[in-house]
C-alpha cells in the first residue's frame, strides 16, 4: 500500500513518466486500492461485515476525508467517502439483526488527471452466540468508475528537447478514457466481550472478490484484472477506570506485492458527566513508512478525529516528513422509540 503514492520528485520529467507509469499501471495494475490511516473510523470500506456492527449505538453517519503530499504536488492526493449504517430488526430477529449500509467513496489523484469513484450498497448479518460473544458476516456490491483526462497528461515521447508539449504525438493510444465495473467485497467479523470493561473484536474482507477487470487499453487479454485484496484487523477496548478506556488496533492488509500494517493505539478520556464530552489521544505506526499521531474530541454522540502521517522512510528527504493530514467525523445515534439501548462495549 505505501508504493502506491510515493513520489520522488516533482520534476517535469518525473511527473511525465509518473503519467506513463499511472497508465501502463491499468494493463498491469500495479496500483493500489484506496486506504485511510484512520482505519478504526473507516467501518464499511475495512470490512463489509462491519455493516450495522455498532456495539453503542443503532446506527452511524460518518465523513472522511484524506489529503496527501500538498507540500510536494501542486495539486495533493484527495480520498473522500461518506457513509451511514443501521441495524434492523433488532427487537425481531432472535439473538440477532441485520445491518444495511452505503459507502461513498471518491478520489483525485494528482492534477486530476485519473479520478476514482465508487458506489456500494452494503448489507451484515449479526448472530449472538450466548451471552458474551458475537459472530457477523457480510458483503457489498457496488459500481466503480475510474476516469482519465489525457490533456492533463504529458507523456515522455512528448518532450521537445527544453518543454514537454502535449500537442505533440505520442505512442501512447487508449482505447477510452472512462471504465466502469461491478465490485464485490465480503467479509466476516467476531466480537468477545465477557464483562461491561472488556471487548475484543476481530475481522478478516476479501475485497474485489468478482476480481473485475480494469483497464483503459482495448485489450481481451487477462490485463487489468485487479487482484484479490485481503484486509484483516483487531480491536479491544479496554476500560481501565472510570475516566480511561484504551482502544489498541491492528490492521494489515495484502493486494498483488503490496502489503500495509499499521498499528497502536487511541486512548478516550473522560471529561464530563457520563462520558457526553471525552478527549481522544493516541498514536499509530505504519510499518517503515509513517508514524501517525492522532488528536480527537467527542460531544454525546458526535466524534471528530485528526491524524497526521509523519513520513520517516526516505520519502522524508523529499516531502520533509510531511506525508498525509487525515480529517473524520462520525455521529452515533440511536431510534426514537430506543434512546438507549444496552452497550456491548465499555463506556463511561
Amino acid at each position: 500500500m505505501i508504493g502506491r503514492r510515493s513520489l520522488t520528485s516533482v520534476s517535469s520529467a518525473v511527473c511525465a513518466s509518473l503519467a506513463l507509469f499511472i497508465i501502463s499501471g491499468f494493463q498491469q495494475i500495479k496500483a493500489q486500492d484506496l486506504h485511510f490511516s484512520q482505519f478504526f473510523h473507516s467501518p464499511l470500506s475495512t470490512n463489509p461485515a462491519n455493516t450495522g456492527f455498532i456495539p453503542d449505538a443503532d446506527y452511524r453517519l460518518g465523513v472522511h476525508y484524506r489529503n496527501q503530499y500538498s507540500n510536494i504536488m501542486a495539486i495533493p492526493y484527495k480520498t473522500m467517502s461518506v457513509y451511514g449504517d443501521a441495524q434492523l430488526f433488532r427487537d425481531k430477529l432472535e439473538n440477532g439483526w441485520l445491518g444495511v449500509g452505503g459507502l461513498l467513496l471518491s478520489d483525485v489523484a494528482g492534477s486530476g488527471s485519473l479520478r476514482s469513484t465508487k458506489l456500494y450498497g452494503s448489507v451484515a448479518y449479526h448472530q449472538m452466540l450466548g451471552n458474551s460473544s458475537l459472530l457477523s458476516a457480510g458483503f457489498n456490491v457496488g459500481w466503480a468508475n475510474k476516469r482519465i483526462d489525457l490533456s492533463a497528461l504529458k507523456f515522455p515521447d512528448q518532450f521537445d528537447g527544453r518543454f514537454f508539449d502535449n500537442r505533440l504525438p505520442t505512442e501512447v493510444v487508449l482505447s477510452n478514457t472512462s471504465v466502469s465495473y461491478l465490485d464485490i467485497q465480503a467479509g466476516i467479523n467476531y466480537a468477545f466481550f465477557p464483562n461491561e470493561d472488556v471487548y475484543i473484536n476481530a475481522g478478516y474482507s476479501i475485497h474485489h472478490v468478482n476480481r473485475p477487470r480494469e483497464t483503459f487499453f482495448n485489450d481481451q487479454s487477462n490485463n487489468g484484472i485487479i487482484p484479490m485484496r485481503h484486509i484483516g484487523f483487531a480491536n479491544a477496548i479496554l476500560k481501565t477506570s472510570s475516566n480511561l478506556i484504551l482502544n489498541p488496533n491492528v490492521y494489515y492488509t495484502n493486494q498483488a506485492r503490496a502489503s500495509e500494517l499499521v498499528l497502536g493505539m487511541n486512548a478516550q478520556i473522560n471529561l464530563g458527566e457520563s462520558g457526553d464530552k471525552q478527549l481522544l489521544a493516541g498514536a499509530y505506526y505504519r510499518l517503515n513508512d509513517a508514524v501517525i499521531p492522532m488528536l480527537g474530541f467527542q460531544l454525546y454522540n458526535i466524534r471528530f478525529s485528526f491524524t497526521y502521517d509523519a513520513t520517516i522512510s526516505t520519502l522524508r528527504n523529499f516531502n520533509n516528513y510531511r506525508g498525509a493530514s487525515e480529517f473524520s467525523l462520525t455521529k452515533y445515534g440511536f431510534y426514537p422509540d430506543n434512546p438507549g439501548r444496552e452497550s456491548l462495549c465499555p463506556k463511561f
